[in-house]
Parts: C-alpha cells; structure tokens; sequence
C-alpha cells in the first residue's frame, strides 16, 4: 500500500511538471490551427485568382495545409519533451528519394510556383514562349497551356517556359504592328506618307495614341521600304495587320501610286 502511494505521488509529482508544458502545447496547437486556417485562406483565394485549374486548387491547399500541420504537430510535440530527431531524420531520408525519383517533376512544380508568385505571364496573356506565340490559357502545377493563334493547344512544361526569354506581349495592353511598303523612288514619299496615314486612320481597331508611324525605312535596290507602324491592343493584333495592309493597298490603287517591282531597264546605243 505505501508502494503504491508512492507511486502515485511520482505521477502527481510527474502530472504537475508536464502541467505548464502540456497547456502551453495544447494553446500552440489551437492558436497554430487557427492561424494555419487564416494562411490557407489567403493561398486558396490567390490559387483562384492565379487562373489555376479549379482541379488543382485543392490538391496544391491540402498539400500546402499538411504540410503546415505536419511542421506543427512536431513543434508542438518537442514543446512536450518528445523525441522528434528521428522522425525528422525519416522524414529527410523519404522526402530525398521522391525527390531524387521525381526531379524532373519537381523541377517543373517549382517553376509552376515560381510563375504564380512572380506573375512573368497570367491567364489571358498573349506571350511568346519558347517559339510558341499565343494566349495562355491555363496555368496548371506542372505544365502551362497556350492557344497558339493558329488554334492549337500546346502544352509547355514550366521548367522548360521559365528557361529561356519570355516575351509578354500584353504587358503594356498594346503592341506596335510591323508592316512595310515599298514605294518606287519616282514617287513623292510626302505625298505616299499621307496616303498611308490617312488609310491607317480608317483603318478599324487601329488605335490613335500613340499614333501610327509612317517613315523610310531603307532604300533597297528596286525600291524604298517604308517602315509603317499602327498600335493596337493585344486581341486586335491580327485584325489591325490584315486590315491595315487591306486598306493601304486599295488607298495606293485609288491614287495611281505603282506597286514597286523588280525591273531592268534597257538602254539602246547607236554604232555611230
């Protein structure tokens, strides 16, 4: 009986040593649920508005929410005097050889994350990546998808979309179109220059600021190129290019202004 009695007042004794670990422990625990809550929250709000697939959302925020838990549950189990070096250690040993099995894909994971944080391109985008010029479609967690502007879906992985030059031509909410003329050097450029602008100006979509541009480019051997520069947004691209050319060639036609060509001009001497 008094065997058991102290042994009973050992656990008392144990109970009230653990007491203000335990508490503290059980009060980190709640108040880290609570903020691991309000953190998930705001990354569940930010993968809506990234453009993600509504697929992956809640893969990556049970991901991202274990993982907070799990980080957790070992705090707060080293707050009460258990032994976690060992677990740490499993953890390390198992999470290297996913790694190590998985690094092409864990490779493309970190891009996917590294393009929703530093926002290089977004849903809607036109860009150029790696040669493929289109609209970005989908941001997905291991491969980004654009619609070519031929209509065809093409699948880039994001290690390899963040490797070389991305090229957003959406970023500024309007793009400068590239066209040329030739104009043959008997013809007044003055009056070729207002042809040009005003054909431009009733061209539809071609935006009026910054205005278009038209100058010489170059002389070539047959003819002046003229540099000829409209803007327009990003979704009136091929519009204003095919529109413009459209205008401009009928513009030239109803002021009797020769389309420049090749030609050799003969010249006939006399024997005399």
């Amino acid at each position: 009986m008094e065997v058991l009695g102290d042994k009973f007042g050992l656990l008392v004794d144990q109970l009230i040593a653990w007491a203000p670990k335990l508490v503290g422990a059980i009060l980190v625990l709640i108040i880290g649920l609570w903020i691991i809550g309000a953190i998930m929250k705001m990354i569940r709000k930010a993968l809506v508005n990234s453009g993600l697939d509504q697929d992956v959302i809640p893969f990556l925020s049970s991901l991202i929410s274990v993982i907070f838990k799990v980080l957790l549950i070992m705090s707060v189990a080293g707050m009460v005097g258990v032994e976690t070096t060992s677990f740490i250690a499993l953890i390390g040993m198992a999470g290297l050889a996913i790694g190590m099995a998985l690094q092409g894909t864990l490779g493309h994971f970190a891009s996917g994350v590294m393009i929703l944080i530093f926002k290089p391109y977004k849903v809607g985008d036109l860009v150029d990546v790696q040669g493929q010029l289109g609209h970005v479609e989908e941001i997905q967690v291991f491969n980004t998808i654009i619609k070519t502007l031929d209509n065809k879906r093409t699948i880039i992985p994001n290690g390899v979309a963040t490797s070389g030059v991305i090229t957003n031509l959406s970023s500024h909410n309007m793009l400068r179109v590239d066209l040329n003329i030739a104009m043959p050097y008997e013809e007044d450029f003055d009056k070729v220059q207002g042809i040009v602008q005003d054909a431009l100006a009733a061209t539809p979509k071609v935006m009026s600021d910054p205005s278009p541009v038209v100058e010489i480019e170059k002389f070539d051997a047959n003819n002046v190129l003229l540099a000829v520069r409209p803007y327009s947004t990003p979704e009136d691209y091929w519009d204003v290019y095919f529109g413009a050319y459209k205008n401009v060639k009928a513009a030239l036609g109803k002021h009797n202004i020769r389309v420049a060509y090749p030609r050799t001009d003969v010249q006939m001497m006399s024997s005399n």
